[in-house]
C-alpha cells in the first residue's frame, strides 16, 4: 500500500493503533483494576498514584453498566444463572478500584484525595441508582424470585436471591419514576454530604495544634508523653516546646493525667467542639440536611422513619427493641456513673479544691482514684503493652483457638511503612489469607480503628479466593529506643479489630457479596467483641504482657489490680456511650429534620434523657463520625447489643474450664466466623450456643447488675 505523504501514514497508522482511552485499555493498564502482584496478588500499592484513581473508577463503572446491559438484553428468559449469579458477578473491577480508593482515603489520604473524594462519591451513588433502580434488571430478578421455591436452589443460593431481591426493593424498585428521581436526587446530595462531613472532622483533628512552653504545665503527665509531644514540635520546628493535638494517643492521656484543670478545659473543649466553630468546617448545617433527606427517603420508601429502615435489616429489628435494650441498661449506668461522681467530688473536696465536677474533670479524676484505690498506675501499665508484644499475644491466642498462624511477608507491597503484612495459614500450612496491620496515628489517617478489605473471600469453580484484610488503628507511634506503648484500652480495641479480622480471614462462602463482615451491624461486633475477653484474661495476660525493657511477664499483683479495677469507670464508660446511642435514635427516628442547631437539638436530647452535665455523649453531633460519614446510622447501638451476645458466648468458653476449649471454639468458627451473612444471625447464634443469649452476663461484668456495689 502506497501513502501520499508521511503525515497520511501517520494518520493512517493512529487510526489503526488501538485506543488507549477506552475502558477496556484503561482497566488492562490502571494499576488498581490491572493483575496484582504476586504471590497473593495484592495490590501493587507502589505503583498507586492519585492519578489513578478517577480513570479506573469511571472505567469500572462503565464497564459494569456494560455488563448490566447484558443481562438485561439476555434473549433466555430469566434464571438463577443469567440473571442472579450474573449480577453477583459484574462490577469486580468497580469493587476492586473504589474499594482501594476508599480504603487509602481513609488510611493514607491527602487533600488531592479528598478533593476527588467529593467527585467519585456521587458518581458511584449515580451508579449504584442506576444498577437498583433499572426497571428491566428488576423485572428479571423479580422473575426468578417468584418461582424460587421451584428452583431447586440450595440454602446459600436462596440466601443470596433473597438478599439481590430485598437490595432492590429496599433501593426503590417499586417507586414510581417521579420518585425514583427524586431518590437519586437524595442519594447524590447524602453521598456529598456524608463524604463532606468526615473530611471536616478530620480537617478540625488536624488543625488543632497547642504548643506549651513552660514544661511545668505538663505535671502530672508520664516522661515518655512529653518526651513525645516534644519530638512532635520540634517537627512542627518548634524545638524546646511541647506539641499537644487531638489525635487519641495525644489528647486522651492528657485529659488523664494532666493536673492543670484550665489547659485540660481548653483541649477538652477544642475536642468536643470539632464541627461546631462556625468556620468551613463547621458541620451543624451538614447534620440538619442529612437528617432531612434520610427521613424524606425513608418516607419515600415506605417507611415511618429512617430507624425504621435501617432497622428492618438487622437482629433488632425495630425501634421499639432498641428502646427497650436501652431501657435495661441506661438506669444502671446512669445510677452507676452518678455513684462515680458521688465519689470524685469527695475526692476533690478531701484535696482541698472546691470546684464542681466538669466533663474536663472526669478522665483525670477517674485516674486519679483508680490509682489511690487499686494502686493502679496507667504508665506502669503500658510498660507491659508494647505493641508488638501485643500483637504476638493476639497470634498466640488465635493460634490455641483455631490452628491459624501468622508469618510476617516483606516481599509484598504496602501502602505506607507503618504497615506489616502478614500470611495467615492453617495449621497444616494451608493459605487462609494476607492481613496488613497498620497500627499509628498520623495526619494523613482519620481518627479512630477499623477492620476494612482489599478482597472479600468467595468461591469460584469450588476453589477459595483468600481474602486480603487489614486492620487500621491510631496508636502512639514508637518514639527513639521507645517502642509503642499501649493503654489497657488500646489492647484492647488491638484485640477487638483483630476479632473483625478474623470474621473476615475465616470465612467459608462462595458468594463475596455475602462473606466475612456482610452481616447485620448489630451481629458484625459479636467476632470483634468477643476476642476482647481474651485479651483481660489473667492466663493470657502471662502470654503476651512482657516488660518492654526487662522482658518480665506482668506481676501477678498486678494482674490483680487490674481485675479488682475491671468495673471501675464502667458507669462513665458506658452512660457516654448509651448517650450516644439515644442521640442516635433521637436524629433517625423523626419523621423530618431537626428544626434547630444540631448541638442545641442534642443538649435537649440529653436533658431529656437525664444526662448529667459533667458527662457529654461519647461521640457528639458534630463530629459522629459513624452514624454522619460511616454506616452507623440507626445502628450505633449494635456495639451494646453485640456486648450482649459476646458477654453470653465468652461464658460458653469459661463454662467449660478451659479459654481454648476446642469444640467451644470449633463451634464459633463454623457458625460466626466463617458463615458470612448466608443465614440469620440469631439461628447461627443458637446453633453455636444451643439457646438465645441472656444480658445478665453483661450486666454483671460491667457491675450495673443490682448486686453490684455503684449499683447501690
Amino acid at each position: 500500500m502506497k501513502f501520499p505523504c508521511f503525515a497520511a501514514a501517520v494518520l493512517f497508522l493512529a487510526s489503526c493503533a488501538p485506543d488507549k482511552s477506552t475502558p477496556e485499555n484503561i482497566l488492562m493498564t490502571n494499576p488498581l483494576t490491572a493483575d496484582f502482584e504476586a504471590p497473593f496478588a495484592v495490590p501493587p500499592f507502589g505503583k498507586i498514584k492519585t492519578e489513578h484513581f478517577l480513570p479506573a473508577v469511571k472505567a469500572s463503572i462503565t464497564e459494569k453498566e456494560a455488563q448490566i446491559d447484558e443481562i438485561v438484553t439476555e434473549a433466555d428468559a430469566p434464571s438463577f444463572a443469567n440473571t442472579v449469579l450474573a449480577l453477583e458477578e459484574s462490577g469486580r473491577n468497580l469493587e476492586r478500584a473504589s474499594g482501594i480508593f476508599s480504603n487509602l482515603n481513609s488510611a493514607h489520604t491527602n487533600d488531592e484525595m479528598q478533593k476527588l473524594a467529593r467527585e467519585i462519591s456521587p458518581m458511584l451513588s449515580a451508579h449504584r441508582d442506576n444498577v437498583l433502580l433499572n426497571d428491566m434488571l428488576f423485572e428479571r430478578l423479580k422473575a426468578v424470585y417468584d418461582r424460587r421455591d421451584k428452583l431447586g436452589l440450595n440454602d446459600e443460593e436462596k440466601a443470596l436471591l433473597e438478599d439481590k431481591y430485598k437490595t432492590f426493593t429496599r433501593s426503590g424498585a417499586l417507586l414510581n419514576s417521579e420518585d425514583k428521581a427524586r431518590l437519586r436526587e437524595i442519594n447524590a446530595r447524602l453521598s456529598l454530604l456524608t463524604t463532606d462531613f468526615g473530611q471536616n472532622v478530620l480537617a478540625e483533628t488536624n488543625n488543632f495544634r497547642l504548643f506549651i512552653e513552660d514544661e511545668g504545665n505538663l505535671k502530672g503527665l508520664s516522661t515518655a508523653y512529653k518526651k513525645a509531644a516534644a519530638e512532635k514540635a520540634a517537627d512542627k520546628g518548634r524545638e524546646g516546646t511541647f506539641l499537644i493535638t487531638l489525635d487519641n494517643p495525644s489528647v486522651m492521656p492528657f485529659l488523664q493525667s494532666a493536673d492543670n484543670r484550665a489547659l485540660r478545659k481548653k483541649v477538652w473543649e477544642a475536642y468536643v467542639n470539632r464541627g461546631n466553630n462556625g468556620n468551613a468546617e463547621d458541620n451543624n448545617e451538614i447534620i440538619a440536611e442529612i437528617t432531612q433527606l434520610r427521613a424524606e427517603r425513608a418516607a419515600l420508601l415506605g417507611y415511618a422513619d429512617h430507624a425504621a429502615y435501617v432497622l428492618e435489616e438487622s437482629m433488632a429489628g425495630s425501634t421499639s427493641r432498641v428502646d427497650e435494650l436501652t431501657e435495661q441498661i441506661w438506669a444502671p449506668a446512669l445510677r452507676s456513673a452518678k455513684a462515680e461522681a458521688k465519689q470524685f467530688s469527695e475526692m476533690i473536696e478531701a484535696s482541698g479544691d472546691t470546684f464542681a465536677l466538669m466533663p474536663w474533670d472526669w478522665r483525670y479524676c477517674e485516674s486519679k482514684l483508680r490509682r489511690e484505690k487499686y494502686s493502679l498506675d496507667s504508665e506502669a501499665v503500658r510498660a507491659y503493652f508494647s505493641a508488638e508484644n501485643v500483637g504476638q499475644g493476639i497470634f498466640e491466642v488465635c493460634r490455641r483457638l483455631y490452628g491459624i498462624t501468622f508469618e510476617e511477608i516483606r516481599d509484598v507491597p504496602v501502602y505506607h511503612e507503618d504497615v506489616t503484612a502478614y500470611e495467615v495459614k492453617e495449621a497444616d500450612g494451608a493459605h487462609i489469607g494476607v492481613l496488613f496491620v497498620d497500627l499509628y496515628a498520623r495526619p494523613s489517617k482519620r481518627g479512630g480503628a477499623w477492620m476494612t478489605s482489599y478482597r472479600k473471600q468467595e468461591k469460584v469453580d469450588e476453589n477459595r479466593i483468600a481474602p486480603l484484610i487489614s486492620i487500621v488503628c491510631n496508636f502512639t507511634p514508637p518514639s527513639g529506643d521507645e517502642p509503642s506503648l499501649l493503654t489497657f484500652d488500646e489492647v484492647t480495641t488491638y484485640f477487638h479489630e483483630f476479632g473483625h479480622a478474623l470474621h473476615g480471614l475465616l470465612s467459608d462462602v462462595r458468594f463475596r457479596s455475602m462473606s466475612g463482615t456482610s452481616v447485620y451491624r448489630d451481629f458484625v461486633e459479636l467476632p470483634s467483641q468477643v476476642l476482647e475477653n481474651w485479651a483481660t484474661a489473667p492466663e493470657v495476660l502471662k502470654i503476651y504482657a512482657k516488660h518492654y525493657r526487662t522482658g518480665e511477664s506482668i506481676p501477678d499483683a498486678l494482674i490483680e489490680k487490674l481485675e479488682a479495677s475491671s468495673t471501675f469507670g464502667e458507669g462513665f464508660a458506658t452512660t457516654e456511650y448509651m448517650a450516644s446511642v439515644i442521640l442516635d435514635m433521637a436524629y433517625h427516628t423523626r419523621t423530618s429534620g431537626i428544626d434547630l442547631k444540631a448541638v442545641d437539638f442534642e443538649k435537649d436530647v440529653m436533658r431529656e434523657a437525664g444526662l448529667p452535665e459533667s458527662i457529654v455523649p461519647r461521640h457528639r453531633s458534630t463530629y459522629f463520625n459513624h452514624i454522619f460519614a460511616g454506616g452507623y446510622s440507626s445502628n450505633y447501638y449494635s456495639y451494646i447489643w453485640s456486648a450482649v451476645l459476646d458477654a453470653d458466648a465468652f461464658r460458653a468458653f469459661t463454662e467449660t474450664g478451659d479459654l481454648f476449649d476446642a469444640e467451644t471454639a470449633r463451634r464459633f468458627r463454623k457458625y460466626i466466623l466463617s458463615k458470612g451473612g448466608t443465614e440469620d444471625p440469631m439461628k447461627l447464634y443458637v446453633k453455636f450456643r444451643g439457646t438465645e443469649p441472656d444480658i445478665a452476663p453483661l450486666l454483671e461484668r460491667r457491675g450495673l447488675a443490682e448486686s453490684s456495689s455503684y449499683a447501690q
